[in-house]
């Protein structure tokens, strides 16, 4: 009883390097994760799913008629046309 009683207080002691890395194993290990950006998933015009960050407005076309744009895509378009 009195090894455990000396090994817990030994551990215990801030001096001691074999409790530090204890208490480091006994620590789950934080995963780096991505900013959340705040964006959301989209259907363009062509099919194809879009990640936008921006807002949802709408402009008119050369035509006179009015479409629905999202704003901030990702990849090389930053205005895309989304599907009604």
């Amino acid at each position: 009883m009195k090894v455990l009683a000396t090994l817990i207080l030994a551990l215990s002691l801030p001096g001691s390097h074999f409790a530090a890395s204890l208490q480091g194993a006994l620590t789950p290990k934080a995963k780096p994760q991505r900013a959340n950006k705040g964006g959301q998933w989209y259907m363009a015009e062509n099919g194809h799913a879009v990640y936008c960050r921006g807002p949802v407005m709408i402009m008119t076309q050369p035509d006179g008629g009015l479409q629905r744009v999202a704003t901030f895509c990702q990849g090389e378009k930053t205005i895309v046309p989304l599907k009604d």
